[in-house]
Formats: structure tokens, C-alpha cells, sequence
């Protein structure tokens, strides 16, 4: 349990925030690179500030303040020009580091541009890698920004996936420090709504589990279980999965893994992003993606329910129904939260390491260090995998209920892995 004084500290993301100082040390994934092909003009809020992502005539990205200074127009109109982004309302340019570089009328009037100098809207670093837009919002010098080895991989298919969530973002990030919910809310729920609608039941039974471990590592944390029926040599114990800090979560095996990141918009709401990577099995060729392809997904369904169909989903929902800030003040936790708790003691650690003028966990410095970081998979060999249980299942569900160009390359890579698997089972049957 935490008072509400520490909850508030390790929640809130605020400009000047314990928190939001550190989240400020990181990089946050804001958009898909091509949501910015679309529409060259994108509104952020991120970490509790109002901003502008947009990418110039000339290719050059910047996130800058949302409002021009001069008569309070709102930039998401802007023009984006060869060298900036320009105030419909007035002509003001500004370039990606927020600062004007042009006033057509004042400079008319006092070409030394003396006025001009002094106009300055905040401006952060962003960069674009993996079909994704990522900003760095803290002090100079920026880190670096991790290059997962799982980014890297050429031959696959990806996906991007979207929910803004109305909640915080510490709801979602706890989430994954509690292994033990999967047996309910994925396993006994799901078979329940299975009975309420009438619906041939698709039961299998949930391991239970028999115990839970996390360690903390360089990245963030390492988590593992051990089911009824396992050992500690299995991968659900031996190797487990990584939260990277201070918000994402990597899961999944050599067929399918993902990273889930619950960005925090301000303290009481969350972009929910989930970017799924799905490999070509052995010898076979992934169909080829021109960009990264993403869809926007609704939480809630057409009576205003919450959705609860996907496994995601029903994450999503577990967050949200929480409030808009979880009353942790409330608690009663039990043996299956101890990673909860140690989680919260490593956010507490890392303000202070903040304070004290040191990087928190997972900060780079070095390209060397940054690129191409091998990250556990807790299926890491594909031979226990059942083909026939093998699927594209949506992250989410789409607002208009269009996934997109996906599904069917990603029906592609999964047929592939079936035809694979099934192979190497009988030539090791016929052996």
C-alpha cells in the first residue's frame, strides 16, 4: 500500500515532477513514421506538455509547442516549408528547435530581426527508426536510443497498434509485474463470456501457477513463472521475459514477439502502443512492407462497454476500469504482488538516482551499447510450439475494423511456420 503523497510521486509526469524527470531521461515512441505521410501535421501530448510532430518540406522532423506565441494560434494548422513549420494566422516560422526564424511583417519593419531572436517555442529532439517517430524530451546530451535486436530483424512482417487509454500510465506498466492475473482474466473470464453469449466453449483449462520471480537487470526487470506441471528449466522460469524500463514490455517467441508501451500522455491518460513483429519461419521469405503499417483501436464497444474479446483488450480494460488513477492508498496486497512492490521501490530508486544527478536504468551513452541488444524470448525454440494452435490474432481491435494490409502477410508468415513445424515434427516422429 502507498499513501497518496508516493503514489503521486511516482505517477505524476509533469514538467518538474519527480517522475516526469525521469521519464524525461528516455525515449518514447509518439507515432507511426507513417501516420506522418498522411498528414504531415501531427498534435502530441506527451508527459503532461501540448505539442506538434510534423515533418518539413524538406524531410526534417520536429516537436515543437503546440502554440505560436504570437496571438495563441494553435500550430496543428501549420504549414510545413522547407525549413520549418509555419503559424497559419500570421506567417511565423519556426524551425525543429522551436526557434522563429522568420516574421514577415516585423521584419519589414526592423530587418535586424532583434524581435525575431527572442521568440523561442520548446523544441525536442525526435528521430525515426523501426517506422516509428521517437522523442527525447529531457536535458542535453540526448542518450542514445536502444536498438533492440528485434528492430532489426529484416525478414519479417510488423504492425502497429493503437488505444489511448484514460488512465495512468503506472496502471498498465503494473500490469506486467503480475503474472498471476493471466490465469484469470485470460483464462477464466474468457470462458465465461464464452457461456454468457451462448458460444461453443473453446475451454482449456489455465496453468495455475506455482510461483512467480523477478530480478532486476540492466534493461529493467526480468520476470518469470512457474506453472502446475513445469520445472525451472523451462522457459517460463529459466529464461522469462524483460520489462524494460520504464514502461515497455517484450514478449513473445521466434514466430511472434512484440513490445508493448503504455506512453504516458499526462498523469491520468496513456497511449497504449503495441508494435508486433511476426518472423518468416526457416527458408521462407516474409512478405516485403514498403513502411510499417498501423490502425487506431477502440477500448470500448458500441453500447460503451468496455472491450474484453482480445487478450490486450482485456489488459486494457483491467487498467482502465481501475479510475483514472489508481487509489493505491486502497491496496491490499498479497504473495503474488512482490513484483508490484518491487517495482515500485526501483521507480523510487531512480528519482533519487535522477536527483542526484546520475542516468536511470537502461540509459545508454554509446551507440556500441545501444545497437543491436539481444532481449530473452521466453520460447526462444520453436519445438514446443503446436502449429495448429498457430494464428494471426489483432493486438486490438480497429475503430473502423479494417487491420489493415497485415493480416494477410502476416497469414503468410504464420502458414509458413505451420508448414515448417509440422514438417520437423515428423521427420522427428519418423526418427
Amino acid at each position: 500500500m502507498l499513501d497518496a503523497t508516493r503514489n503521486e510521486r511516482i505517477t505524476s509526469v509533469g514538467p518538474g515532477t519527480p517522475m516526469g524527470e525521469v521519464m524525461r531521461r528516455y525515449w518514447h515512441p509518439v507515432a507511426p513514421a507513417a501516420e506522418l505521410d498522411e498528414d504531415p501535421v501531427k498534435d502530441v501530448r506527451l508527459l503532461g506538455e501540448d505539442l506538434v510532430l510534423y515533418r518539413d518540406a524538406s524531410g526534417t522532423l520536429g516537436l515543437i509547442g503546440r502554440v505560436c506565441p504570437h496571438r495563441r494560434m494553435d500550430m496543428l494548422y501549420g504549414i510545413p516549408e522547407q525549413d520549418g513549420l509555419r503559424c497559419p494566422y500570421h506567417g511565423w516560422l519556426f524551425d525543429e528547435s522551436g526557434q522563429c526564424i522568420e516574421q514577415p511583417f516585423e521584419t519589414k519593419q526592423d530587418p535586424s530581426g532583434n524581435f525575431m531572436k527572442k521568440i523561442r517555442l520548446p523544441g525536442y529532439q525526435v528521430q525515426e527508426f523501426a517506422g516509428l517517430i521517437w522523442a527525447y524530451m529531457g536535458p542535453a546530451p540526448a542518450p542514445q536510443l536502444p536498438k533492440w535486436d528485434a528492430f532489426l530483424w529484416e525478414n519479417a512482417v510488423r504492425e502497429i497498434s493503437i488505444s489511448h487509454l484514460p488512465c495512468n500510465w503506472l496502471q498498465g506498466v503494473e500490469n506486467s509485474l503480475d503474472p498471476v492475473h493471466t490465469e484469470w482474466l485470460h483464462g477464466v473470464y474468457p470462458e465465461y463470456l464464452r457461456n454468457k453469449r451462448g458460444r461453443k466453449s473453446a475451454w482449456i483449462k489455465p496453468h495455475m501457477h506455482e510461483k512467480v520471480g523477478f530480478d532486476v537487470y540492466e534493461y529493467g526487470v526480468i520476470k518469470r513463472r512457474l506453472l502446475e506441471g513445469a520445472s525451472e528449466q523451462d522457459d517460463l522460469w529459466a529464461v522469462g521475459h524483460p520489462l524494460l524500463m520504464p514502461y515497455t514490455l517484450f514478449q513473445g517467441s521466434e514466430v511472434s514477439c512484440n513490445f508493448q508501451w503504455r506512453i504516458p500522455v499526462d498523469d491520468t491518460n496513456t497511449i497504449y502502443m503495441r508494435y508486433t513483429i511476426y518472423t518468416a519461419a526457416p527458408g521462407r521469405t516474409a512478405p516485403v512492407q514498403e513502411k510499417v503499417p498501423y490502425y487506431y483501436a477502440a477500448i470500448r464497444d458500441e453500447r460503451g462497454r468496455l472491450h474484453m474479446d482480445t487478450v490486450n483488450n482485456q489488459d486494457a480494460s483491467a487498467w482502465v476500469a481501475q479510475g483514472p488513477l489508481a487509489r493505491r492508498d486502497l491496496e491490499k496486497l498479497g504473495r503474488s504482488d512482490e513484483g508490484i512492490i518491487l517495482f515500485r521501490r526501483l521507480l523510487e530508486q531512480q528519482i533519487q538516482t535522477v536527483n542526484d544527478g546520475g542516468d536511470p536504468i537502461g540509459v545508454m551513452r554509446t551507440a556500441e551499447e545501444a545497437t543491436g541488444i539481444k532481449l530473452p524470448l521466453e520460447e526462444g525454440g520453436v519445438g514446443g510450439i503446436d502449429p495448429a494452435r498457430l494464428a494471426y490474432r489483432p493486438p486490438l481491435q480497429p475503430i473502423d475494423g479494417d487491420y489493415g494490409p497485415v493480416k494477410p502477410m502476416a497469414d503468410q508468415v504464420i502458414k509458413g511456420w505451420q508448414e515448417y513445424l509440422t514438417k520437423e515434427r515428423a521427420a522427428g516422429s519418423a526418427h
